[in-house]
């Protein structure tokens, strides 16, 4: 059973009146909460001291080093939820797939996926394959208590982006010449990794964690009526496949202002926004019966500590009639940020919305 599935005849579970998942829930909430993207990871000292001479794959192999970077920033900014530290292309690694991490570049494919016979790279995922996470998710649901943990996966496009490109790519030439060449090998290449997503969010969820995360890092390079005919289908069945389990399903994606109504549309409860839409704007184009989550540009966080509470006001006002919000940056903590910034963020944003 899930950590916030609270189903008729049985308790509630320790997270499940936790802000955060009220938010998403779109039920009434103390305060606004906050989590940020990559808040576990570079920006800490603490995390660069654990992680030193450990390469990034076998840092998300480890349960305990797991665990402890996970919790770092739950301990140091009060936030009201953990993310679980790992990568996206840990189940494509679990499943056999030559990659690897290289350090400032990112995932790395030895054989990129550009025939029908390249599908032969993704088997199934079970639980055995990725049996760290299961063992981590334990080791954080004992310490966090009523703090939720949010489980997260890499949406198929962003996932077979990867895969087709051979790694990370600006115009993912490789990729939309796959799509647009080969509607069926498209189909099925995503349908396949919606299937393995759909495994690695469930191994999460039955080990605890109470909401989960699709990160469509690159599907901003697509325009609406392509992801509607090849992109939405398979990020609607992964959404489907965990719909069951109750636990609150959350969607992002970078620079996809003009994609925000399709991304509800695939299922979420909860569409992130990044910095570029203000939240009443994407409000009006999700339309009802979804929260929102977002979306502070995390470059402000550099500027002096008024401008940053100036910009947050901003962010929190554009979000006053939304059913459900969230507090998050519009992407991911950056590498340079000071850890005190953030800090003093959770902190304001708790303060000036405490109801």
């Amino acid at each position: 059973m899930s950590a916030n599935h609270s189903p008729a005849g049985q308790q509630p579970t320790a997270t499940y009146e936790s802000a955060f998942l009220k938010a998403c829930r779109r039920e009434p909430v103390p305060h606004t909460p906050v989590w940020f993207m990559r808040q576990a990871g570079r920006s800490l000292p603490e995390y660069l001291k654990v992680r030193e001479g450990i390469p990034m794959l076998e840092s998300c192999m480890r349960p305990e080093l797991v665990a402890e970077i996970t919790l770092q920033p739950v301990r140091r900014h009060g936030v009201d939820a953990a993310i679980y530290f790992s990568d996206i292309v840990v189940p494509l690694k679990a499943i056999g797939v030559d990659l690897d991490i290289k350090p400032g570049v990112g995932p790395v494919v030895q054989n990129p996926i550009r025939s029908r016979a390249d599908l032969a790279q993704l088997r199934d995922l079970t639980p055995d394959d990725v049996w760290y996470v299961t063992e981590a998710i334990r080791l954080l649901t004992a310490e966090l208590g009523e703090t939720p943990l949010i489980g997260f996966a890499g949406a198929p496009f962003t996932l077979a982006s990867y895969l087709v490109e051979g790694g990370p790519s600006k115009n993912h030439e490789h990729t939309k010449a796959l799509m647009y060449g080969d509607p069926q090998l498209w189909a099925d290449l995503l349908d396949r990794l919606a299937e393995i997503t759909s495994a690695f969010l469930k191994v999460q969820i039955e080990a605890g964690a109470s909401a989960v995360q699709l990160f469509d890092s690159w599907v901003g390079a697509l325009a609406p009526a392509d992801y509607r005919r090849s992109i939405l289908p398979a990020s609607s069945k992964v959404f489907d496949a965990v719909a069951g389990y109750g636990v609150p399903r959350i969607h992002f994606g970078v620079g996809t202002g003009e994609l925000l109504g399709l991304m509800g549309e695939a299922g979420a409860d909860v569409v992130g926004v990044d910095w570029r839409v203000p939240l009443d704007e994407a409000a009006r184009r999700v339309g009802p019966g979804k929260a929102l989550q977002g979306n502070l540009d995390p470059a402000v966080l550099f500027a002096p500590t008024e401008a940053v509470e100036a910009k947050t006001r901003e962010v929190l006002d554009a979000a006053a009639g939304l059913e459900g919000h969230v507090f998050n940056l519009g992407h991911g903590v950056l590498p340079s940020m000071d850890p005190d910034a953030l800090t003093r963020l959770v902190e304001y944003v708790h303060t000036s919305t405490a109801r």
